[in-house]
């Protein structure tokens, strides 16, 4: 039996023990307004997408590279179409969606700069995370072991990896501003999952930060 952990808000269903999701990706979720069109990129097996979904909603739709992740989306009865986030984009009408949202995805892409520019065309807002490679556990692999990092957060040797453009912090936002998009709110978390409590511009942030979170706009 379900047990309801948190009321409805904003006309969202009650969240119960059966909708737990990953701490970043409840953070994500949290961001989100109810009844707001959503696509998801990089959706994976849909985790994010049916929450949002059961608990807010949305109108939600994804895309998902993986014939796994997509088969698995649409057993969850989930709108999810096969594709690339770096070729297919393109074939969503401007402004189409409140959010486009992009999980530990963008350093998977080859083109993060033109991908995130087609995220803000296509939704008015983009809520974008990313493996922080500033953190660091990363810089003593490469200070005092001499090699590629290998964590829980970077959990695949790197001639296995489909990571291909890996960034830090500071490096994100210096990419936003010199795309002059607007940092509307940010967060990074440690590796338990709890926000770094301190600025996530600092570069104690950018030392401790496991992971990062932002949502941006225009």
């Amino acid at each position: 039996m379900n047990h309801t952990v948190s009321n409805a808000t904003n006309g969202a269903a009650p969240v119960t023990h059966s909708d737990r999701i990953r701490v970043d990706l409840q953070l994500i979720a949290d961001m989100v307004e109810p009844g707001t069109r959503v696509l998801d990129i990089g959706c994976s097996d849909g985790e994010l997408l049916g929450y949002l979904t059961r608990t807010k909603n949305v109108d939600g739709r994804g895309l998902e590279l993986s014939n796994e992740g997509v088969r698995n989306c649409v057993a969850q009865g989930l709108p999810v179409m096969q594709g690339d986030a770096d070729r297919d984009l393109g074939d969503y009408p401007d402004g189409a969606f409140d959010y486009a949202i992009l999980s530990q995805t963008l350093q998977a892409t080859h083109r993060p700069k033109e991908v995130l520019s087609e995220l803000l065309r296509i939704g008015n807002k983009a809520i974008v995370s990313f493996p922080n490679f500033g953190h660091w556990r990363a810089r003593f692999d490469l200070m005092f072991r001499g090699r590629m990092p290998q964590n829980p957060n970077l959990p695949i040797m790197w001639y296995e990896t489909p990571n291909i453009h890996f960034c830090t912090v500071r490096d994100f936002v210096a990419m936003c501003e010199e795309m002059n998009l607007k940092i509307e709110r940010s967060m990074v978390l440690n590796e338990s999952g709890s926000r770094v409590s301190m600025d996530s511009h600092s570069g104690f942030a950018n030392f401790f930060g496991n992971q990062a979170l932002f949502m941006l706009s225009k």
